[in-house]
């Protein structure tokens, strides 16, 4: 044989094991035990498949094993370049790989075992572990290759189906669309079938075919079958007999398929559970390979990964729609109502619309009198009235019992004023209901974007309230939002739901007003204010969004808000060089009736590693007067934590000296109102002058506000006040501004210096 002619007398075999070292063989044939062949014999009855080829490439020896897994006779290969075993993709670089090694002794010709996909002669795909040794022949220098190559065909396809079985399992488990898994899918399997397009075919139920996923599919052919319309006879055949799914997505279409270089198909149609057909899913083959048991186990696999993924999604939808829509109409329900205004709020720009709410008269004399089933029957008959009446850009939802929304677009007046008389008349057409026929009337309340509201809850309590008017007014009428007898109610509602948002999304900012000690002109702290300024309804006064806080219950959220914005701004002037000495928070009654407020203020300076004497509580006179025992214990509780308490805007009440006189404060403040006419009013002076000597005498430091003049500030400082605060020094400011404002008077030694307002 040609291998025993080229075989040394003595040499060595270099191999690489799995750990990448290298292991050296040495032999020599002239030794009694081994014979070149006993070497010959022992490699053609090995089990592995064995290759040898000499300094040319060529190959000079070929095993039975090897005729077996190649499927090529010995005589056919004998003398070929080795690239004729390799898989054509690889074969234009191969020889270049072995010169690498011939030349250098590395290269990824020689190394670690790897795994290698080919195909036999009958064009079958194999997949084999290959691993190749190097020979250096001692006398002469020249280098062999002696290649094994292990049949791992089933090892590797069982590998496959459990990546892919994992990675679909993954993928329902998170949350991703049917697409999503679909598409990792047929991608996966185009990795795994050799010349393989997977599709996931899926009918709607009315039987239409459409490609959910096939990344690879021609665009020809995905047209083609979604054009498809199953008959139901069609439909029966693929749940009696899955496998024939050919006769569906192959037979009609076999010639259009091979013009696009898609040979053969195997497929399987996809069944639910109950026994519903919900689609199909195939595997196109680009090469005629003779056997189909890869594939055909493919889409076996395949086939229950599909019905499972596509039940997920079913039971996604049908929660969804439980989640969005009304169960008796199938119109919106009032949670998906809110989330489609507020996109429609989002759009900007000129965005506007008009929201009707349909009110029922009598409904609960209807629900009383016919029961029910008769009730639920007489609202999906209104629905169904309504929508006959709107467009496809129309929003209609039941929001709860007889109510009904409709959202119009770029809704005018006039257009607003017509479409509430169409809806008033259609719903009032008398209506048979079981036996009866029952005459109805409805009434329609009206609220626009932007004039009625910068978001859903205020249009829709806007345009509420109009249809409660529209009641009181009679039957079968129609009231707009802003209507002059409920404006103010209506104002108060929108302001309550846009500072509720406006809250929630951190809209609310503190501005600070700074307090000057009149006799040292050394700052004495700054006041909390808060500001609001709404994207659509611009700035509020405080005067307004602070009654509707008290009115609609948000002043106790507003309140800690106030309290932790503080404490965060002080540690941030610390850490800026910014030293306030104390920050004073405007509190209102609601709060000192929660006797968890001491707590919550104690935590909140720990939090932030600040002393109690930085922080000061105001209170109103409403508060000084309440005699509950829960506001007496919470105000002791709070100056026991060495917290300051403030009298705010005193003298403008009923403020009870003896009550002044039991309360723990350590500070009382002159209401503005004194200061207003205070250079040229002897009582205002007067009464100042008293309420300073009270606070002198009871140990309170005396803050007067309002101060706009140097006449009122000199006025003050010969009647020995201890704080100013006013315009005169500065107006309330945004953190930043106050900072730049405290700088400027730190280097010129005084706060004390008036600002031109």
């Amino acid at each position: 044989m040609v291998l025993q002619a080229c075989l040394p007398r003595s040499g060595k075999v270099i191999s690489h094991g799995t750990t990448g070292r290298a292991n050296v063989l040495e032999f020599t044939v002239d030794q009694p035990k081994i014979s070149a062949d006993v070497l010959l014999s022992a490699m053609e009855q090995a089990i592995d498949p064995m290759v040898v080829i000499d300094e040319h490439n060529c190959i000079i020896f070929f095993n039975a094993a090897a005729e077996r897994i190649w499927g090529l006779p010995r005589a056919q290969v004998m003398g070929q370049n080795v690239s004729c075993l390799v898989p054509q993709a690889d074969r234009a670089q191969h020889d270049s790989y072995i010169d690498r090694n011939r030349e250098t002794g590395v290269g990824r010709i020689v190394g670690t075992s790897r795994e290698v996909e080919f195909r036999r002669a009958n064009g079958e795909s194999v997949c084999g572990e290959l691993s190749i040794s190097r020979v250096q022949v001692g006398e002469t220098g020249r280098i062999y290759y002696i290649a094994v190559m292990k049949d791992v065909t089933e090892q590797s396809r069982q590998r496959k189906i459990l990546i892919l079985q994992n990675e679909v399992l993954q993928s329902l488990a998170s949350d991703v669309t049917l697409q999503e898994v679909g598409d990792r899918l047929c991608r996966r399997v185009d990795g795994f079938v050799p010349g393989g397009v997977a599709a996931l075919i899926m009918f709607d139920s009315a039987h239409k075919v459409s490609v959910t996923s096939s990344p690879g599919m021609p665009n020809r052919y995905r047209t083609a079958l979604d054009s498809m319309q199953l008959t139901p006879e069609q439909i029966d055949a693929l749940r009696t007999a899955p496998g024939n799914s050919n006769a569906v997505v192959w037979d009609g279409y076999s010639s259009l398929a091979r013009s696009l270089g898609l040979e053969r198909c195997c497929s399987s149609a996809i069944i639910s559970r109950t026994g519903q057909v919900m689609g199909v899913f195939a595997v196109y083959l680009r090469d005629d390979d003779p056997s189909l048991a890869w594939p055909e186990r493919v889409v076996s696999t395949c086939m229950p990964l599909c019905a499972l993924a596509i039940e997920q999604n079913q039971t996604r939808q049908h929660i969804a729609q439980l989640s969005n829509f009304d169960s008796l109409t199938g119109l919106l329900n009032r949670t998906s109502l809110h989330n489609v205004i507020e996109r429609l709020i989002m759009r900007g720009g000129d965005s506007q619309f008009s929201l009707f709410m349909v009110d029922i008269d009598r409904f609960r004399d209807i629900n009383d009198a016919l029961g029910h089933v008769n009730a639920d029957r007489f609202l999906i008959e209104i629905g169904r009235r309504i929508r006959a009446l709107v467009n496809d850009e129309y929003i209609v939802s039941r929001s709860g019992g007889d109510e009904f929304i409709i959202v119009v677009p770029d809704c005018s007046h006039r257009r607003a004023e017509q479409f509430a008389e169409n809806l008033i008349n259609s719903i009032a057409k008398p209506l048979q209901v079981g036996e009866n026929t029952l005459s109805i009337s409805c009434c329609v309340g009206i609220s626009t974007f932007p004039e009625n509201g910068p978001d859903s809850e205020s249009l829709l309590s806007l345009a509420d309230a109009a249809a409660r008017q529209a009641k009181e007014d009679g039957r079968g009428l129609y009231r707009f939002a802003g209507h002059e007898k409920n404006q103010v109610a209506q104002e108060r509602l929108m302001l309550g739901s846009a500072l509720r948002d406006s809250l929630a999304k951190g809209m609310l900012r503190l501005h600070y007003q700074p307090q000057v000690e009149t006799m040292t002109g050394g700052l004495y702290g700054v006041e909390a204010l808060s500001r609001w300024h709404h994207p659509t309804l611009g700035n509020i006064y405080p005067s307004r969004f602070i009654a509707v806080a008290e009115d609609t219950g948000q002043i106790e959220a507003i309140g800690r808000w106030s309290l932790q914005e503080a404490c965060r701004q002080m540690v941030k002037w610390d850490r800026d060089g910014v030293h306030v000495p104390t920050v004073a928070v405007n509190l209102s009654a609601v709060h000192f009736r929660n006797r968890a407020l001491p707590e919550y203020i104690n935590n909140l300076l720990k939090h932030h590693d600040l002393t109690p004497d930085r922080l000061t509580v105001e209170i109103t006179e409403s508060v000084m007067m309440d005699n509950s025992s829960d506001t007496e214990e919470v105000l002791y509780a709070i100056r026991k934590l060495d917290v300051g308490l403030s009298m705010d805007d005193f003298g403008t009440g009923y403020s009870s000296l003896s009550r002044l006189t039991r309360l723990p404060l350590t500070e009382i403040k002159i209401d503005r109102s004194f200061i207003n006419d205070f250079e040229h009013d002897t009582n205002a002076q007067a009464v100042t002058m008293a309420v300073i000597g009270i606070g002198s005498r009871l140990g309170m430091t005396v803050v007067t506000e309002g101060v706009e003049t140097e006449q009122q500030w000199r006025l003050l400082e010969e009647l020995h006040c201890d704080v100013m605060q006013g315009y005169l020094f500065a107006k309330p400011l945004p953190p930043e501004e106050l900072e730049k404002w405290f700088r400027e008077r730190q280097e010129r030694g005084s706060f004390l210096i008036p600002t031109k307002v």
